[in-house]
């Protein structure tokens, strides 16, 4: 390889459908190299938090989120590349979402297919085989030609009754494909591996998840071939020009001038993407993890940041911090800017009501909170922004996803309150989402820095105007 090139070998993990144990293969793949000596760079397509926590704790650095809906293709292929330079990385593992070819449109924009000719990475496909047999090697052979530029690097079958019924599905695979065999994964019991909590259950709330890691690595080493997978994915996987990559560019400020904002991080609050925070620190800010579940002081910041979580299975505890519920109330009313999301929304309103129970929660907007046993909001949204408001501009279209079981039970609003249209998405209530109370802004809206580019610098410009005044004052 001469020097102008740069990228790792690297594939992708993708299926049929949702539901056929991709994420369980792409842990097990992911922990398997990383326990051979590789350095195994994990990515995500599709807006998800939690199988992208697992795949960042199999391989041990961040899992990155390579979403076109979310972020322009071009960002996309910047971030991929930055993250895959060969002085830091051996293999690129992407997990893919939903099915193969699935997008918002008919071109199947967006879809795993397309992200993969966008990046020049083949697919390893995964095959639930669960009653079936030959007809596994029509839907191959179909996914061959319904797009013969995706390049169908082999498949690794799943759930297979037992060896009668892997060699009988491998054999018609070979024969009416030519697409190879990489594995096979038997069907697994309830005891055998806990399955079931793959793209359900974050790590961070569970001390059995490195177990779960080592299983996952176990079962792929015991069934698959990875010389062979590492064989087709130096094959076929696309080495890019060193022009085409991204250096992350540390901030001039000297560190004494840089904004400190705080990041409630801990199993309340959990979901943020890595690029989101990294853009907060290129944008010139220090970061401090802090915790309410933890924490009974507040520190000295200039801002904060609240992501989404689960903050009803930590309703008592929240509450019971008065110290941070108190002091984030009163900044709220010195201008300290805060940006949440999703579960940092309901953790800024009035209450949060658990099975008839109200838990008083810092009551910085007036808006009691409660649940739902169906999912109240779900997908991608695309907002226009229809009010001032401390990060967003005026007409501005901001695109990010939701997925939330909350639900509103009380607001005291008044019709100027909200701050984006919904033009795709649920949101708040009435298709609008976003609330401002001076230079808090919450939602129910997730987005994604490398998406919506002026976020970053806008908040740290906030916490830098904040610390002025408060070193002046």
């Amino acid at each position: 390889m001469s020097d102008s090139k740069v990228g790792c070998p690297g594939f992708f993990v993708s299926a049929l459908r949702g539901g056929s144990g991709k994420t369980l293969l792409t842990l097990g793949l992911t922990a398997a190299f990383r326990a051979l000596g590789k350095r195994t760079a994990p990515f995500k397509k599709g807006p998800d938090y939690i199988d992208a926590g697992w795949l960042s704790l199999a391989a041990g650095r961040p899992c990155y989120n390579l979403d076109t809906y979310l972020i322009p293709e071009d960002r996309v292929l910047q971030s991929y590349i930055a993250n895959t330079t060969p002085d830091h990385t051996d293999l690129a593992v992407v997990e893919g979402n939903r099915g193969l070819f699935d997008g918002i449109d008919l071109s199947g924009r967006t879809s795993t297919a397309e992200t993969a000719k966008l990046l020049g990475l083949p697919i390893i496909l995964c095959l639930d085989c669960t009653k079936s047999t030959r007809t596994m090697a029509a839907a191959v052979l179909g996914c061959l030609h319904f797009d013969p530029d995706v390049r169908i690097g082999g498949v690794i079958l799943n759930r297979v009754a037992g060896p009668r019924h892997r060699d009988n599905v491998a054999d018609n695979i070979r024969y009416h494909t030519g697409v190879p065999v990489l594995g096979a994964i038997p069907k697994l019991r309830s005891h055998d591996f806990p399955e079931r909590h793959m793209g359900l259950v974050p790590t961070a709330e569970h001390d059995w998840a490195a177990h779960s890691i080592s299983s996952a690595e176990k079962l792929i080493r015991d069934n698959v071939d990875l010389d062979q997978v590492l064989s087709l994915a130096r094959q076929y996987s696309r080495v890019w020009d060193q022009h085409e990559t991204v250096n992350k560019i540390q901030p001039s400020y000297p560190n004494s001038d840089k904004p400190l904002i705080g990041v409630i991080r801990d199993s309340a609050f959990q979901f943020y993407y890595p690029e989101n925070i990294e853009a907060l620190e290129l944008a010139g800010a220090r970061i401090a993890y802090i915790s309410p579940l933890k924490d009974s002081v507040f520190p000295d910041l200039d801002g904060l940041y609240i992501g989404g979580g689960f903050p009803e299975t930590h309703a008592q505890a929240l509450s019971a911090n008065t110290v941070f519920r108190s002091r984030i109330k009163a900044l709220a009313n010195q201008d300290f800017p805060v940006y949440a999301e999703c579960g940092g929304l309901m953790y800024l309103g009035r209450e949060l009501v658990i099975n008839g129970k109200p838990y008083p929660m810092t009551d910085v907007f007036p808006i009691s909170f409660g649940l739902s046993e169906k999912p109240q909001g779900h997908g991608y949204v695309v907002a226009e922004v229809i009010r001032g408001n401390p990060f967003f501009a005026m007409g501005q279209e901001v695109r990010g996803h939701e997925f939330r079981y909350s639900k509103i039970l009380e607001w005291e609003e008044t019709p100027d309150e909200t701050v984006f249209f919904m033009k795709r998405g649920t949101g708040m209530r009435d298709k609008k989402d976003g609330i401002c109370y001076r230079n808090v802004f919450a939602s129910y809206t997730h987005i994604h820095a490398l998406g919506v580019p002026s976020w970053a610098p806008g908040f740290v410009q906030k916490a830098r105007d904040y610390k002025a005044r408060r070193v002046a004052g």
